[in-house]
């Protein structure tokens, strides 16, 4: 088996005296684990760091085998966030939910240009505590548990709509939620558009929103808690006042 494509390094562990083991999440073949040889030396263990681009040419012997890979830098990486620890904590944190959360070996090309918007926005304060939201949002719907924010699961009504139902996903209006408030989730207005700006308490909200339904459908199944490194992040944007 053998292919070439375009991906992101989710993690790289060292194997053997000077191998590695490296976590990609590609384009068109989804997530796949490859042995990289020489991945520990000085040339290549800076190249294989968390949200670095890369060109990989995997060869397998017989396909669900762990392979190895040839890794060619794509730009410049992740460096220019070096100087920015909360962006670097965001970095970890989407590597870690995108590793934990997909199957490997399967194609899911969504949740590629999810994480790849997420990078393009990493560079940028004030949009990408937001844009992790939704790539969050997007990963659930790549996994086929897409949050129904289009209209309200009681009424129809696609306006006002400012709590999701813990249980669905669907959006639900606030006249037809009031009584149940305190058992529905808070809706974010950015989720529903980007036009809507962001209020205060809305980063929390989404990523509270998107957390439970990470919880419910896809960590939980597996038996897993949601990865640490978003735990830590979660923190670390409280602290700086960006929750």
């Amino acid at each position: 088996m053998e292919w070439e494509d375009e991906g992101y390094i989710l993690s790289a562990r060292p194997h053997g005296e000077s191998g590695a083991i490296v976590d990609l999440l590609t384009e068109r073949h989804g997530r796949q684990a490859a042995h990289v040889a020489g991945g520990s030396s000085r040339r290549l263990k800076s190249v294989l760091q968390p949200g670095a681009k890369v060109l990989a040419a995997y060869h397998a012997r017989v396909e669900g085998q762990l392979g190895s890979a040839r890794i060619e830098p794509i730009g410049e990486g992740p460096s220019e966030l070096f100087d920015d620890r909360l962006a670097l904590s965001g970095l970890a944190a989407a590597a870690a939910v995108a590793a934990g959360a997909l199957p490997e070996r399967e194609p899911h090309p969504g949740a590629f240009h999810a994480f790849d918007a997420l990078i393009g926005a990493l560079a940028i304060p004030d949009v990408w505590p937001a844009v992790f939201v939704q790539f969050e949002a997007g990963l659930l719907s790549e996994m086929g548990f897409a949050l129904d924010l289009t209209k309200c699961a009681s009424t129809g009504v696609t306006e006002d709509l400012v709590w999701v139902s813990p249980r669905t996903g669907r959006a639900v209006s606030r006249a037809a939620g009031e009584p149940y408030a305190d058992r529905l989730l808070p809706l974010p207005p950015f989720m529903l558009s980007p036009r809507n700006g962001l209020g205060e308490g809305d980063i929390r909200a989404g990523f509270d929103l998107t957390g439970h339904f990470l919880e419910q459908y896809v960590f939980g199944p597996l038996n897993k808690p949601l990865p640490p490194a978003r735990v830590w992040l979660l923190e670390r944007l409280s602290d700086a006042g960006r929750l």
